[in-house]
């Protein structure tokens, strides 16, 4: 089986709460995307509905992976930057794809759809992406073409005495 992936789906309930539901899978199988286990949709729900703001007001576009029964399996949110150097690049948030999809290749066929994703806009020669140290997601990252280009020690506290590097990837696409 496959995933089929779209760039900027309709986003209705049905959508939002395939992407709620993915999160929390995510997340609770501790996968790093913005929280640490246990979590509940409600504690997601708000960082959805800023990303789906940003969606709706064009700062953002949602490249959405579904399975063959139609269920969102997987998600990445291209931003655009607001600062008016650095509107060349894009950053990819809430990169994921369901548990159950994982070591199958479609995390690369997400990162894929991604990368034709940011070629299709108009000015974009990068993407950056931030993940969590000490999961060796940048090795993954890496596999798909991206390079590290930042490190930041401490960044993210997972939990008291449980602090993470930030990584920071790039991936030029001209």
């Amino acid at each position: 089986m496959t995933l089929t992936f779209a760039l900027d789906p309709e986003v209705g309930p049905s959508v939002r709460e395939g992407i709620l539901e993915l999160w929390a899978d995510v997340s609770n199988a501790g996968g790093a995307v913005g929280f640490v286990p246990p979590v509940t949709r409600a504690d997601i729900g708000p960082a959805l509905d800023r990303q789906l703001a940003a969606l709706a007001d064009g700062g953002s576009r949602l490249v959405l992976g579904r399975d063959r029964d139609g269920a969102v399996a997987a998600t990445a949110f291209l931003t655009h930057n607001t600062h008016p150097l650095m509107r060349h690049w894009v950053w990819a948030y809430t990169v994921m794809v369901h548990p159950r999809y994982q070591g199958r290749g479609y995390g690369r066929a997400l990162m894929d759809a991604t990368e034709s994703a940011a070629r299709s806009l108009d000015g974009v020669d990068a993407i950056r992406l931030g993940c969590r140290g000490g999961l060796g997601l940048e090795h993954f990252y890496a596999s798909c073409g991206y390079k590290e280009v930042g490190r930041v020690p401490g960044a993210i506290r997972v939990a008291p005495g449980d602090d993470r590097e930030d990584i920071t990837m790039l991936l030029p696409l001209r």
